[in-house]
């Protein structure tokens, strides 16, 4: 029997309909699709609190060494090197312990930002000797540190304290920090908060636990960073994270950072109006591009810039090096498309690389070639320090997890999801890489495959858009992992017109009329034969798509995001 092209969810029970009676029919059916079924946790979903859903920063794990020593090195004019991840987790999180310095007069820190390409991901030990001679008495680590072992223990050998704050797994034994900060430790309430939300929780701490020169509530301004990295970093948008989402949305909108405001006008988005799809597609990119390309050092003095005309170059320079980002990937994927047009048969594992590709890169040109090819693709480069890195991303439903596991004795290091994941390889391996992950895929067989399930929201005419499901999905967002964005079905509907629009013609636009006014569906660069079915004006379809509003170029309008036709 085929698998269904999509699922409904169950229909809400009675019970639920009853608990949820207050709201309306269709955020009855959305809510109760969350696994949200009673009036009170309806209540807590639709009405993010600061005051009161947000846990106690003192119940974080080893929260009291890390105050007291912060408090210490304060007052003793100690100094202190903030060490972060170089993503768009680990450098907002860098931007509110900067900030928080800053606020209360304390001066004698620096922020220091591993490079990507040469130093790798991590606290190291070469790291904490170059601090040592910067004279670091602490060092606060944000975003990693929980697994770094030898370098903390070089730290404590050189006379350093090491406080980590981090949100990543850790392991049966911990590195000898003084203080290891992280919610996945301990009896903490809400273990998934993102890098930031936990420096964002120490910065709370502090406040709480200290007496220092600024205004109640100042920490607030510094939630715009928060909501960045809890949307970038992709952690679960429940709990604790949809607040410090939902509010960090909210100072977003209001930010007085001038490179922030500048990087915006540069990308015609309307800061009033900002979305969790703005941090996604405009904001984190620009901010991973400077580790991508460059030194991370520009995305985060382009958000702690002061001076416009300091702001305004940062974002230039971030600007330069995302389109550059933007070159690499597409003459990478050049190539590759290239190399593929002389095969006899292209393989169901693609796995392709060259020591002059930047492993940071390779993983977008991963994504874009899994979705083209519909396989699973396995893409490799050099990194500074001489290591082959790379990035995996799958395709037609094979799972990459289960075939790096096969081959396991190829990788020094490997891992992911399902969907997506990273791995190094062993030089004696390289060459042999594409025959062993093929042959992983034959020998696993249908074992590979993950079906990928699309579950539908509910099946509504195209004119119920306009209404009151518009309304509930404002109230239901900020939207991201544990809180999808919903999908819905429009079946036995036709298009008065399909379009192809953009400068090279590479997006996709179906208009229909309907009783509530025209509306149009978008996909981007996609085109019509792309999909199962592929559209034909006044030609009966099913329609996959998201409700969503643009407000570009200052115009509001609600339009369909399609996800498949059928």
């Amino acid at each position: 029997m085929p698998t269904p092209l999509f699922t409904k969810v169950l229909p809400i029970t009675i019970e639920a309909r009853q608990a949820l009676s207050h709201h309306s029919l269709p955020l009855q059916q959305l809510l109760y699709s969350l696994g949200v079924e009673d009036a009170a946790s309806a209540d807590s979903f639709l009405n993010p609190n600061y005051e009161t859903q947000l846990h106690s920063p003192l119940l974080l794990h080893d929260i009291v060494k890390a105050t007291n020593r912060i408090h210490g090195a304060i007052v003793n004019n100690e100094r202190i090197v903030i060490f972060s991840d170089y993503d768009c987790d680990g450098i907002p999180g860098a931007v509110v312990l900067h900030d928080f310095f800053k606020a209360i007069g304390y001066t004698n820190f620096t922020n220091y930002i591993p490079h990507r390409h040469y130093e790798g991901f991590g606290l190291s030990v070469a790291a904490v000797e170059k601090m040592k001679a910067d004279n670091a008495v602490v060092i606060v680590t944000i975003d990693c540190g929980t697994t770094s072992h030898e370098a903390i223990t070089r730290a404590n050998e050189l006379g350093i304290d090491v406080i980590v704050t981090d949100h990543h797994e850790p392991e049966a034994e911990l590195p000898s920090a003084l203080a290891i900060v992280n919610p996945k430790l301990g009896n903490y309430p809400f273990p998934d908060l993102c890098g930031a939300g936990v420096v964002y929780k120490l910065v709370q701490a502090l406040l709480q636990t200290g007496s220092y020169p600024i205004n109640p509530g100042q920490e607030k301004w510094w939630l715009d960073m928060v909501g960045v990295a809890t949307i970038a970093d992709m952690v679960p948008l429940r709990g604790e994270n949809r607040v410090l989402a939902h509010y960090g949305l909210q100072v977003l909108r209001k930010s007085r950072r001038p490179g922030l405001q500048h990087l915006l006008r540069k990308a015609k988005l309307n800061q009033s109006t900002l979305t969790e799809e703005d941090i996604g597609f405009t904001i984190a990119p620009r901010i991973n591009a400077a580790s991508r390309m460059d030194a991370p050092e520009h995305a985060f003095l382009m958000l702690t810039a002061t001076n416009e005309g300091e702001a305004g170059a940062y974002v230039d320079k971030l600007e330069k090096l995302n389109t550059e980002r933007k070159s690499t990937v597409a003459i990478m994927t050049k190539e590759i498309n290239h190399r593929l047009k002389e095969m006899i048969e292209i393989p169901s594992v693609l796995v392709m690389g060259n020591p002059l590709w930047r492993p940071a890169l390779v993983g977008l040109a991963a994504n874009k070639l899994s979705e083209e090819y519909n396989r699973p693709v396995f893409l490799w480069g050099r990194d500074g320090n001489d290591v082959i890195k790379g990035s995996c991303r799958s395709g037609g439903g094979v799972s990459v997890v289960k075939l790096m596991e096969v081959i396991s004795h190829a990788f020094h290091e490997h891992g992911g999801h399902h969907l997506s994941g990273g791995f190094s390889v062993h030089d004696d391996y390289i060459f042999s890489l594409p025959e062993l992950l093929n042959n992983a895929h034959t020998e696993l067989g249908s074992e590979a495959i993950v079906p990928l399930e699309r579950v539908v929201a509910a099946e509504l005419p195209l004119s119920a858009v306009f209404g009151e499901v518009k309304t509930a999905l404002g109230k239901l967002a900020p939207f991201g992992v544990g809180n999808p964005k919903p999908l819905f079905a429009f079946t036995n509907v036709s298009p008065r017109k399909v379009e192809v629009f953009g400068k090279a013609k590479e997006h996709l636009k179906l208009v229909f009329e309907t009783d509530a006014g025209q509306l149009e569906a978008i996909a981007f660069f996609a085109q019509p034969q792309d999909f199962p079915k592929e559209p034909i004006a006044e030609t009966d379809m099913t329609l996959l798509a998201h409700i969503e509003t643009s407000f570009f170029m200052g115009r509001s309008q609600t339009r369909l995001r399609i996800v498949d036709i059928l």
